[in-house]
């Protein structure tokens, strides 16, 4: 990653990489703050190999933070600025982290939240804070990078409790940015406006790492707006952005006429059809969907320009295997839907495991192929179709969320004795959440929810609670969630009846 950043910056250290609204922040720039801050790392005790967890939000300070971490040799944690309790003390904790990188807007309230853990919490105020407090350093020598560094840690919801750190080798990054770039037809002339979390694999692999791979620009904006899109695109000349389908199902609600824009292309995973469609008949782009996961790289099919077809996932990228497998792993004709699995044609385009969990690491690359839990089918022509999840996980306005996750924090409610969680279909977010609940005396929902948002991340708060008497689950005990996910005239809409 950074030997590639400084390749570019020797070439042309003045071209535009980093913009956001008030700067524009050159590879050359880019370059110096991040050999300084590699010097800064190593003077407050960051060693090789180090975890530090960055916490920040969508501006070019995140860039220069996670850039002079990789030139360290340290592993980078990302994880949600807005993240706290429990979540955050079980990444931090479960990462082996002793420092956490912040905004200082958010410094005290990390050391308080972490006042248990031995972790230093140290902060920056602005980009231009980073280039005062570090430019008296000398530039350090880039640390030596194979191809099956450790350099980053994921972290990813499960189905069966805590999320799992994702460990993501120096190559996967790398391949990323060559599949996306290449199949897209991206050149230095491109700008990618890029507003989703950076702290998410989707922005890290399919923006940075693609402007990385062709030295082409990222335009950052805090976070997706769609009444402020096309002015954001004009503002910067953006020809291009990557999205969840959330983002291409609101800009088809905002964008009723056709418009010119400089956009040609947008890239990413969970378009349905009838969107894809619209889309393409209001913007000027093409819409490059793709299927993948964080452990597999950021994507493994891709709808190239040479490879297209509308309404898939498109065909295998060439360093992976893509099966659809079926009973006893044995793989499926085309046409039959059965379980997605992947595995590498290379060596380190995928994770080489999750952090300190060898048993789940053995369990998802059973056969030799990765399951990755979802359902799809291939045509007969090898382009792939996503039908579904196999797993549990709720799919929340691109947000992978743990029922069990929301499910343990539930039940340290005084007033319930048992729930459940599910996704429920919603228009926009693909999915809201929906707590199944069985209360005892003393219960108030409007308590519970100030409990729910007082103890979990903003985006897995329930939308929609159902009391019951019981839970249904099957003679072994496993919740029977697909008989919790309509909604009745008895559904309370938590949002409507509170806010």
């Amino acid at each position: 990653m950074i030997p590639r950043l400084m390749r570019i910056a020797d070439t042309k250290p003045d071209a535009p990489f980093v913009l956001n609204e008030e700067q524009t922040w050159s590879f050359g720039a880019v370059a110096d703050v991040l050999l300084r801050g590699a010097a800064w790392c190593a003077d407050i005790g960051i060693q090789p190999g180090d975890r530090v967890v960055l916490a920040m939000s969508n501006r070019p300070l995140y860039l220069f933070a996670w850039f002079a971490l990789a030139a360290r040799g340290a592993i980078v944690v990302p994880v949600s600025h807005e993240l706290f309790g429990d979540s955050l003390r079980y990444i931090v904790g479960q990462s082996e982290s002793r420092v956490l990188l912040c905004e200082q807007t958010e410094q005290a309230r990390f050391i308080d939240e972490l006042q248990a853990l031995d972790v230093s919490v140290e902060a920056f105020s602005s980009e231009n804070d980073m280039v005062a407090r570090v430019g008296s350093y000398e530039r350090a020598p880039v640390a030596g990078i194979a191809d099956d560094t450790s350099v980053a840690i994921l972290y990813t919801s499960g189905t069966t409790g805590q999320p799992k750190g994702v460990v993501i080798p120096n190559r996967s990054y790398l391949a990323a940015g060559e599949v996306v770039s290449g199949s897209i037809g991206m050149t230095a002339d491109d700008r990618i406006l890029t507003f989703l979390p950076l702290h998410h694999a989707n922005p890290q692999m399919y923006s940075v790492m693609s402007a990385l791979t062709v030295g082409c620009s990222i335009a950052l904006v805090k976070k997706f707006s769609a009444s402020r899109f096309l002015q954001q695109v004009r503002h910067f000349n953006a020809t291009g952005f990557t999205y969840v389908g959330t983002v291409l199902n609101i800009l088809t609600k905002e964008l009723v006429e056709p418009v010119q824009s400089s956009l040609r292309w947008c890239v990413g995973g969970g378009a349905p059809r009838l969107v894809w469609e619209r889309l393409e008949k209001v913007l000027p782009v093409r819409v490059h969907e793709l299927y993948g996961m964080t452990e597999t790289g950021g994507l493994v099919t891709i709808n190239s320009n040479r490879s297209y077809r509308f309404g898939s996932v498109g065909a295998a990228r060439y360093d992976f295997d893509v099966a659809v497998l079926g009973d006893n792993d044995a793989r499926l004709p085309a046409g039959t839907i059965g379980e997605i699995a992947v595995r590498p044609r290379e060596p380190f385009v995928m994770t080489s495991g999750y952090f300190r969990k060898p048993d789940e690491t053995l369990a998802a690359q059973r056969n030799l192929w990765f399951h990755t839990g979802d359902l799809g089918r291939f045509d007969s022509d090898g382009f792939l179709y996503f039908e579904g999840r196999k797993k549990e996980l709720i799919r929340r306005g691109g947000e992978m969320i743990s029922p069990v996750e929301i499910e343990l924090t539930a039940l340290k409610f005084a007033h319930l004795t048992d729930c459940a969680a599910v996704g429920v279909p919603d228009e926009i977010l693909e999915e809201e959440v929906k707590l199944v609940a069985v209360p005892k005396d003393g219960f108030d929902a409007q308590a519970l929810l100030a409990f729910m948002r007082e103890t979990l991340p903003r985006h897995m708060v329930p939308r929609y609670l159902d009391l019951v008497d019981a839970i249904p689950k099957t003679p072994t005990q496993k919740v029977q969630r697909f008989r919790l996910v309509a909604n009745s005239p008895a559904t309370i809409d938590l949002k409507t009846l509170f806010d």
